[in-house]
Protein backbone atom coordinates (compact mmCIF):
# COMPACT_ATOMS: atom_id res chain seq x y z
CA UNK A 1 0.00 0.00 0.00
CA UNK A 2 1.36 3.78 -0.41
CA UNK A 3 2.03 5.80 1.60
CA UNK A 4 -0.93 7.37 3.52
CA UNK A 5 -2.09 10.89 2.16
CA UNK A 6 -2.13 13.52 4.18
CA UNK A 7 -5.53 15.08 3.78
CA UNK A 8 -6.22 18.59 4.84
CA UNK A 9 -9.68 19.68 4.81
CA UNK A 10 -9.74 23.78 4.59
CA UNK A 11 -11.83 25.61 6.65
CA UNK A 12 -10.58 28.99 5.49
CA UNK A 13 -13.37 31.08 5.92
CA UNK A 14 -16.23 28.63 5.57
CA UNK A 15 -16.91 28.84 9.81
CA UNK A 16 -18.89 31.99 8.52
CA UNK A 17 -17.10 33.74 11.62
CA UNK A 18 -18.63 31.54 14.14
CA UNK A 19 -16.62 29.16 16.53
CA UNK A 20 -19.48 26.46 16.85
CA UNK A 21 -19.55 26.12 12.64
CA UNK A 22 -15.84 25.54 12.86
CA UNK A 23 -16.07 22.80 15.33
CA UNK A 24 -19.29 21.27 14.00
CA UNK A 25 -16.62 20.84 10.90
CA UNK A 26 -14.41 19.24 12.88
CA UNK A 27 -16.66 17.09 13.78
CA UNK A 28 -18.15 16.05 10.34
CA UNK A 29 -14.32 15.18 9.24
CA UNK A 30 -13.08 12.89 12.55
CA UNK A 31 -16.20 10.76 11.32
CA UNK A 32 -15.10 7.03 10.27
CA UNK A 33 -14.94 6.58 6.67
CA UNK A 34 -16.34 3.33 5.82
CA UNK A 35 -15.99 1.71 1.98
CA UNK A 36 -19.73 0.07 2.65
CA UNK A 37 -18.96 -1.96 -0.64
CA UNK A 38 -15.82 -3.48 1.16
CA UNK A 39 -16.55 -2.80 4.27
CA UNK A 40 -13.82 -1.55 5.51
CA UNK A 41 -13.19 1.46 7.81
CA UNK A 42 -10.28 3.74 5.76
CA UNK A 43 -8.35 6.35 7.57
CA UNK A 44 -10.43 9.94 7.95
CA UNK A 45 -8.84 13.47 7.45
CA UNK A 46 -5.62 14.13 8.65
CA UNK A 47 -5.91 18.05 9.51
CA UNK A 48 -8.19 20.86 9.24
CA UNK A 49 -6.69 24.12 8.28
CA UNK A 50 -8.04 27.75 8.95
CA UNK A 51 -6.66 31.06 7.68
CA UNK A 52 -5.42 34.12 9.68
CA UNK A 53 -5.47 37.62 8.68
CA UNK A 54 -4.18 40.69 9.89
CA UNK A 55 -6.52 43.12 8.85
CA UNK A 56 -4.21 46.39 8.92
CA UNK A 57 -1.90 44.21 6.53
CA UNK A 58 -4.37 42.89 4.69
CA UNK A 59 -5.45 45.61 1.68
CA UNK A 60 -5.49 48.97 1.07
CA UNK A 61 -7.21 51.57 2.38
CA UNK A 62 -9.42 52.68 -0.73
CA UNK A 63 -9.90 48.60 -0.89
CA UNK A 64 -10.92 48.49 3.10
CA UNK A 65 -13.55 51.11 2.63
CA UNK A 66 -14.78 50.14 -1.05
CA UNK A 67 -19.02 49.15 -0.84
CA UNK A 68 -19.60 45.44 -0.85
CA UNK A 69 -23.35 44.91 -1.69
CA UNK A 70 -24.10 41.46 -2.63
CA UNK A 71 -25.63 37.98 -1.67
CA UNK A 72 -22.56 36.88 0.08
CA UNK A 73 -21.53 40.02 1.90
CA UNK A 74 -21.42 40.37 6.08
CA UNK A 75 -20.52 43.74 5.96
CA UNK A 76 -21.36 47.16 4.23
CA UNK A 77 -17.64 47.62 2.91
CA UNK A 78 -15.25 44.97 2.08
CA UNK A 79 -13.19 46.21 5.04
CA UNK A 80 -16.12 45.48 7.49
CA UNK A 81 -17.19 42.03 5.83
CA UNK A 82 -13.53 40.80 6.07
CA UNK A 83 -13.76 42.06 9.34
CA UNK A 84 -17.14 39.91 10.20
CA UNK A 85 -15.25 36.91 8.82
CA UNK A 86 -12.13 36.86 11.29
CA UNK A 87 -11.57 35.14 14.23
CA UNK A 88 -8.89 36.46 16.82
CA UNK A 89 -5.99 34.58 18.15
CA UNK A 90 -8.08 33.04 20.90
CA UNK A 91 -10.60 32.10 18.99
CA UNK A 92 -8.29 29.86 16.59
CA UNK A 93 -7.03 28.49 19.54
CA UNK A 94 -9.80 27.26 20.84
CA UNK A 95 -10.79 25.72 17.22
CA UNK A 96 -7.14 24.02 17.91
CA UNK A 97 -7.57 22.48 21.04
CA UNK A 98 -11.26 20.91 19.69
CA UNK A 99 -9.42 19.84 16.74
CA UNK A 100 -6.53 18.14 18.70
CA UNK A 101 -8.88 17.04 20.90
CA UNK A 102 -10.56 14.75 18.01
CA UNK A 103 -7.26 13.60 17.17
CA UNK A 104 -6.62 16.22 14.24
CA UNK A 105 -3.40 18.47 13.42
CA UNK A 106 -4.22 21.77 12.48
CA UNK A 107 -2.53 23.81 9.87
CA UNK A 108 -2.59 27.88 9.56
CA UNK A 109 -2.10 29.86 7.06
CA UNK A 110 -1.15 33.36 8.21
CA UNK A 111 -1.37 35.88 5.80
CA UNK A 112 0.31 38.79 7.31
CA UNK A 113 3.28 38.71 10.00
CA UNK A 114 0.95 40.53 12.47
CA UNK A 115 -0.84 36.91 12.51
CA UNK A 116 2.44 35.22 14.69
CA UNK A 117 1.10 36.55 17.70
CA UNK A 118 -1.45 33.61 17.48
CA UNK A 119 1.83 31.90 17.99
CA UNK A 120 2.18 32.96 22.30
CA UNK A 121 -0.59 30.75 22.56
CA UNK A 122 -0.34 27.56 20.80
CA UNK A 123 1.84 25.78 18.24
CA UNK A 124 0.12 24.66 14.79
CA UNK A 125 1.47 21.77 13.25
CA UNK A 126 2.02 23.40 10.11
CA UNK A 127 2.03 26.81 8.99
CA UNK A 128 0.75 27.09 5.40
CA UNK A 129 1.91 29.69 2.38
CA UNK A 130 -1.72 30.59 0.38
CA UNK A 131 -0.86 31.54 -3.42
CA UNK A 132 -0.90 35.05 -3.10
CA UNK A 133 1.82 35.61 -0.20
CA UNK A 134 4.72 33.11 -2.35
CA UNK A 135 5.76 36.64 -3.15
CA UNK A 136 5.54 37.82 0.03
CA UNK A 137 8.82 37.33 1.03
CA UNK A 138 9.08 38.85 4.10
CA UNK A 139 6.14 37.31 5.23
CA UNK A 140 7.95 33.99 4.64
CA UNK A 141 11.06 34.88 6.41
CA UNK A 142 9.19 35.37 9.62
CA UNK A 143 7.30 32.06 8.94
CA UNK A 144 10.41 30.31 8.71
CA UNK A 145 12.27 31.85 11.87
CA UNK A 146 9.94 29.68 13.88
CA UNK A 147 11.02 26.81 12.11
CA UNK A 148 7.39 25.19 12.28
CA UNK A 149 7.13 23.16 8.38
CA UNK A 150 5.41 24.81 6.35
CA UNK A 151 3.12 24.21 3.40
CA UNK A 152 3.65 26.16 -0.12
CA UNK A 153 1.04 26.92 -2.24
CA UNK A 154 1.85 27.21 -5.63
CA UNK A 155 -1.68 28.25 -7.08
CA UNK A 156 -0.37 31.80 -8.90
CA UNK A 157 3.43 31.22 -8.94
CA UNK A 158 6.02 30.16 -11.60
CA UNK A 159 9.15 28.04 -10.96
CA UNK A 160 11.60 31.16 -10.40
CA UNK A 161 8.80 32.64 -7.75
CA UNK A 162 8.58 29.17 -6.05
CA UNK A 163 12.61 28.86 -6.19
CA UNK A 164 12.91 32.54 -4.60
CA UNK A 165 10.34 31.16 -1.34
CA UNK A 166 12.77 28.44 -0.85
CA UNK A 167 15.47 30.17 -0.87
CA UNK A 168 14.31 32.45 1.78
CA UNK A 169 12.84 29.54 3.77
CA UNK A 170 15.61 27.13 3.34
CA UNK A 171 17.68 29.99 5.33
CA UNK A 172 15.90 28.64 8.65
CA UNK A 173 14.84 25.00 7.86
CA UNK A 174 14.12 22.54 4.92
CA UNK A 175 10.90 20.88 6.42
CA UNK A 176 8.76 22.18 3.43
CA UNK A 177 5.77 21.06 1.56
CA UNK A 178 5.19 22.17 -2.09
CA UNK A 179 1.38 22.18 -3.55
CA UNK A 180 0.80 22.47 -7.08
CA UNK A 181 -2.46 24.69 -7.23
CA UNK A 182 -4.56 26.48 -9.78
CA UNK A 183 -6.09 30.25 -8.27
CA UNK A 184 -8.99 29.74 -10.33
CA UNK A 185 -12.29 29.31 -9.29
CA UNK A 186 -13.67 26.86 -9.50
CA UNK A 187 -10.98 25.60 -11.17
CA UNK A 188 -11.76 24.21 -15.18
CA UNK A 189 -10.08 20.91 -15.94
CA UNK A 190 -8.14 22.16 -19.18
CA UNK A 191 -6.37 24.43 -16.79
CA UNK A 192 -5.08 22.20 -13.77
CA UNK A 193 -2.52 20.81 -15.66
CA UNK A 194 -1.58 17.90 -13.44
CA UNK A 195 1.57 16.96 -14.42
CA UNK A 196 2.87 19.81 -12.60
CA UNK A 197 3.05 17.37 -9.97
CA UNK A 198 5.24 15.12 -11.89
CA UNK A 199 7.84 17.99 -12.33
CA UNK A 200 7.67 19.33 -9.03
CA UNK A 201 8.60 15.53 -8.00
CA UNK A 202 11.49 15.11 -9.96
CA UNK A 203 12.90 18.95 -9.86
CA UNK A 204 12.24 19.14 -6.10
CA UNK A 205 13.04 15.46 -4.49
CA UNK A 206 13.90 16.42 -1.15
CA UNK A 207 10.27 18.15 -0.76
CA UNK A 208 6.69 16.57 0.05
CA UNK A 209 5.06 17.37 -3.02
CA UNK A 210 1.00 17.53 -3.09
CA UNK A 211 -2.10 19.44 -4.42
CA UNK A 212 -4.53 21.88 -3.15
CA UNK A 213 -7.67 21.31 -5.46
CA UNK A 214 -9.88 24.43 -6.34
CA UNK A 215 -11.99 22.08 -9.17
CA UNK A 216 -15.69 20.75 -8.60
CA UNK A 217 -16.36 17.44 -7.13
CA UNK A 218 -13.92 14.64 -6.32
CA UNK A 219 -12.02 13.18 -9.20
CA UNK A 220 -9.34 15.51 -8.97
CA UNK A 221 -7.89 14.69 -5.43
CA UNK A 222 -7.99 10.86 -6.42
CA UNK A 223 -6.17 11.29 -9.60
CA UNK A 224 -3.52 13.71 -8.29
CA UNK A 225 -2.90 10.83 -5.08
CA UNK A 226 -2.15 8.23 -8.40
CA UNK A 227 0.46 10.63 -9.61
CA UNK A 228 2.22 10.92 -6.40
CA UNK A 229 0.76 13.60 -4.68
CA UNK A 230 1.77 12.95 -0.76
CA UNK A 231 -0.84 15.79 0.95
CA UNK A 232 -4.25 16.53 -0.73
CA UNK A 233 -5.95 19.78 0.32
CA UNK A 234 -9.72 20.35 -0.16
CA UNK A 235 -12.09 23.56 1.33
CA UNK A 236 -15.08 21.55 3.27
CA UNK A 237 -18.19 23.09 3.93
CA UNK A 238 -21.33 22.00 6.32
CA UNK A 239 -23.70 23.48 3.63
CA UNK A 240 -22.84 24.59 -0.04
CA UNK A 241 -25.92 26.80 0.01
CA UNK A 242 -24.45 28.98 3.14
CA UNK A 243 -24.07 32.44 2.43
CA UNK A 244 -20.09 32.92 1.43
CA UNK A 245 -18.08 32.87 -1.46
CA UNK A 246 -16.43 29.88 -0.68
CA UNK A 247 -19.41 27.52 -0.02
CA UNK A 248 -20.10 26.50 -3.16
CA UNK A 249 -16.67 25.24 -4.67
CA UNK A 250 -16.33 23.33 -1.22
CA UNK A 251 -17.26 19.57 -0.42
CA UNK A 252 -20.45 18.73 1.89
CA UNK A 253 -20.16 15.91 4.64
CA UNK A 254 -21.22 13.46 2.05
CA UNK A 255 -18.78 14.84 -0.49
CA UNK A 256 -16.13 14.95 2.20
CA UNK A 257 -16.57 11.06 2.64
CA UNK A 258 -16.57 10.35 -0.81
CA UNK A 259 -12.85 12.09 -1.62
CA UNK A 260 -11.80 10.49 1.53
CA UNK A 261 -12.93 6.93 0.15
CA UNK A 262 -11.47 7.14 -2.44
CA UNK A 263 -8.63 8.58 -1.67
CA UNK A 264 -7.71 5.80 1.04
CA UNK A 265 -9.06 3.17 -1.84
CA UNK A 266 -6.65 4.84 -4.49
CA UNK A 267 -3.67 4.21 -1.68
CA UNK A 268 -4.62 0.58 -1.93
CA UNK A 269 -4.70 0.42 -5.54
CA UNK A 270 -0.84 1.93 -6.41
CA UNK A 271 0.49 -1.17 -4.76
CA UNK A 272 4.13 -1.95 -5.82
CA UNK A 273 5.92 -1.33 -9.15
CA UNK A 274 6.21 -4.63 -10.99
CA UNK A 275 3.58 -7.13 -13.31
CA UNK A 276 2.51 -10.33 -11.24
CA UNK A 277 -0.81 -12.67 -10.60
CA UNK A 278 -2.48 -11.01 -7.28
CA UNK A 279 -3.20 -14.09 -5.14
CA UNK A 280 -6.37 -13.08 -4.99
CA UNK A 281 -7.49 -14.14 -9.02
CA UNK A 282 -6.27 -17.45 -8.51
CA UNK A 283 -9.12 -19.16 -7.90
CA UNK A 284 -10.81 -17.15 -10.44
CA UNK A 285 -8.18 -17.89 -13.00
CA UNK A 286 -8.37 -21.45 -12.57
CA UNK A 287 -12.47 -21.16 -12.82
CA UNK A 288 -12.29 -19.24 -16.53
CA UNK A 289 -8.56 -19.42 -17.88
CA UNK A 290 -8.23 -22.15 -20.72
CA UNK A 291 -6.35 -25.16 -20.86
CA UNK A 292 -5.35 -27.64 -23.66
CA UNK A 293 -8.65 -30.02 -23.93
CA UNK A 294 -9.22 -32.45 -26.68
CA UNK A 295 -10.97 -31.68 -29.92
CA UNK A 296 -12.04 -35.28 -30.66
CA UNK A 297 -12.27 -38.62 -28.56
CA UNK A 298 -8.84 -39.79 -28.32
CA UNK A 299 -8.49 -43.84 -28.10
CA UNK A 300 -6.25 -45.57 -25.28
CA UNK A 301 -2.95 -46.21 -26.68
CA UNK A 302 -3.12 -43.12 -29.75
CA UNK A 303 -0.49 -40.64 -31.00
CA UNK A 304 -1.71 -36.94 -29.86
CA UNK A 305 -1.41 -34.68 -32.56
CA UNK A 306 -1.59 -30.75 -32.78
CA UNK A 307 -4.83 -30.47 -34.37
CA UNK A 308 -6.42 -32.71 -31.83
CA UNK A 309 -6.11 -30.14 -29.76
CA UNK A 310 -7.85 -26.55 -28.59
CA UNK A 311 -8.24 -24.45 -25.63
CA UNK A 312 -11.29 -24.80 -22.86
CA UNK A 313 -11.93 -23.74 -19.40
CA UNK A 314 -10.94 -24.82 -16.80
CA UNK A 315 -7.88 -23.43 -16.36
CA UNK A 316 -5.94 -26.13 -13.96
CA UNK A 317 -4.39 -27.74 -16.75
CA UNK A 318 -1.73 -27.34 -19.34
CA UNK A 319 -1.22 -24.13 -21.66
CA UNK A 320 -0.76 -23.53 -24.99
CA UNK A 321 2.72 -22.97 -24.61
CA UNK A 322 3.01 -26.40 -22.96
CA UNK A 323 1.67 -28.03 -25.43
CA UNK A 324 5.41 -29.39 -26.48
CA UNK A 325 4.02 -31.76 -22.73
CA UNK A 326 1.02 -33.39 -24.99
CA UNK A 327 1.84 -33.33 -28.63
CA UNK A 328 3.66 -36.76 -29.96
CA UNK A 329 2.41 -38.69 -26.66
CA UNK A 330 0.62 -41.87 -26.20
CA UNK A 331 -2.77 -41.02 -24.57
CA UNK A 332 -3.14 -44.21 -21.41
CA UNK A 333 -6.40 -44.16 -21.29
CA UNK A 334 -9.80 -42.84 -23.59
CA UNK A 335 -10.00 -39.21 -23.80
CA UNK A 336 -13.49 -38.27 -24.65
CA UNK A 337 -13.63 -34.89 -26.87
CA UNK A 338 -13.86 -31.70 -24.99
CA UNK A 339 -12.27 -32.40 -22.29
CA UNK A 340 -8.99 -31.01 -20.79
CA UNK A 341 -5.88 -32.68 -21.01
CA UNK A 342 -3.98 -33.65 -18.02
CA UNK A 343 -0.14 -35.10 -17.47
CA UNK A 344 -1.64 -38.12 -16.22
CA UNK A 345 -3.89 -38.89 -18.97
CA UNK A 346 -0.57 -39.39 -21.43
CA UNK A 347 2.59 -42.01 -21.23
Amino acid sequence: MAKPTYIIGEIGQNHNGEVEIAKKLIDVVTEPVIDYLFGQKLMPMNAIKMTRRDLNEELSASEMLRPYDNPNSFGKTYGEHRAYLELNDEQHFEVYQYAKSKGLEVVETLCAKGCLSMLRLFTPDRLKVASRDLTNLPLLEAMAETKIPMIFSTGMTGQKELDDALEVVTKHHENISILHCLSQYPSEYQNINLLTISFLKEHYPQYTIGYSDHSIGILMPAVAVGMGAEIIEKHITLDRNMKGTDHRGSLEPNGIWRMVRDIRNTEYAIGEYGMFVSETVQATRVKLERSIASVRPIASGEVINEKDLHMLSPGNGLKWADRGQIVGKKALVDIPANEVIYPKMLK
